[in-house]
């Protein structure tokens, strides 16, 4: 009893590599091994780089919005007309500031996901799922080994892009004390380019914190994939289909491959039988091959079927019980004779051929 136990553990435990079957089945419901620090590292990084190339002309734009806002609309009669002048100016004007970094950003979130887990569109995840509100499977994920993970990677975060900025700040500080004898233009030119350091130094750093994550989370996804002996004989049953419905379907196949061999029954030269046993239906075609061949065989019931189209269709039949039983067991339907009955056959087929000569 113990030991019976003992296997139905080890069955159920998940010690297997998943299939590729499993893979493509929750690859289809969405999951996948990805890692969505590199997302954040990729955006944050061309987010800055774009700011770095069109920076000045978004500067410029504002400017520019800015003193028509002081020089022009100042001036305005504050009517429904004007306002709508205004807030549409300002956001097409503000529209032309956003798109490059909206741009960017979409293709940096594509190409990011498009690189860990290539193409994949799937609708699984937005379903309602009532497993996820459940407070007591809620409660194990906040206290399980992934939020453990996900908790020191956070403070790993902070911790770095802390220190970058503080390193940043320290390499500047002399610039920043002497802000005070510069004008508004120069100081917002130092911030500018600080701002783009520190976040092109925090993107490297995220990004280099996000290989490490993907690593763990390819090894997280591979662990919780893995199956169970049991799951995989379930697995392989699923597809293969019920024991049963797969015999319906082979003694269907059966019967339609009998079907078909009577069907060439009434082609052959002759039939051999055993007599009660075995039938063999024989023809030689010169065209088709250069010995005669087996059209039909069959035991008992079949053997009988074959003996009928035989008689029906006026085919020669011959009882030599040796013979029937040994082509029966050496060939296939299909198969020329093996040289071995060339004799015994032929001087069947001769038999045959004069008694239909007599005819």
């Amino acid at each position: 009893m113990q030991l019976r136990m003992d296997l139905q553990f080890f069955a159920g435990e998940k010690t297997e590599k998943a299939t590729p079957k499993k893979r493509q089945d929750e690859r289809k419901k969405g999951k996948v091994a990805k890692s969505q620090d590199i997302n954040t590292a990729i955006l944050l990084l061309f987010s800055f780089m774009i700011l770095v190339v069109f920076g000045s002309s978004m500067k410029n734009g504002m400017t520019s919005l800015y003193e028509h806002t002081f020089t022009e609309f100042i001036h305005w009669d504050v009517t429904e007309e004007t306002v709508h002048r205004v807030f549409s100016g300002a956001t097409i004007e503000a529209a032309k500031f956003l798109a490059p970094i909206m741009i960017i950003a979409i293709v940096a979130g594509l190409a990011s996901n498009f690189m860990q887990i290539g193409f994949l569109f799937t609708t699984e995840p937005l379903k309602l799922d009532l497993k996820k509100i459940d407070p007591i499977q809620g409660a194990k994920r906040i206290f399980s080994v992934r939020a453990l993970v996900e908790l020191a990677k956070s403070l790993l975060k902070i911790v770095f892009i802390g220190v970058i900025t503080f390193l940043v700040i320290w390499m500047f500080k002399d610039d920043m004390l002497m802000l005070a004898f510069k004008n508004a233009e120069n100081a917002l030119g130092f911030f500018g380019r600080t701002t783009i350091i520190m976040g092109i130094a925090a993107a490297f750093a995220l990004l280099l914190l996000s290989v490490f994550d993907y690593a763990y989370q390819r090894y997280d996804f591979e662990k919780n994939m893995k199956m169970s002996k049991q799951d995989i004989k379930d697995e392989y049953k699923n597809m293969e289909g019920d024991p049963l419905i797969k015999s319906k379907i082979k003694e269907k196949q059966k019967q339609m491959a009998t079907r078909r061999m009577m069907s060439e029954v009434p082609q052959a030269d002759v039939v051999i039988t055993n007599p009660t046993h075995f039938a063999i239906a024989i023809k030689y075609d010169e065209k088709k091959a250069n010995a005669p061949y087996i059209l039909a065989k069959g035991v008992d019931q079949v053997a009988l079927k074959i003996k009928e189209v035989a008689k029906a269709n006026d085919v020669v039949t011959v009882e030599n019980r040796p013979l029937a039983r040994a082509l029966y067991g050496a060939t296939d339907i299909g198969d020329v004779i093996p040289e071995d009955f060339f004799q015994a056959v032929a001087e069947i087929l001769a038999y045959v051929y004069k008694l239909e000569r007599k005819v």
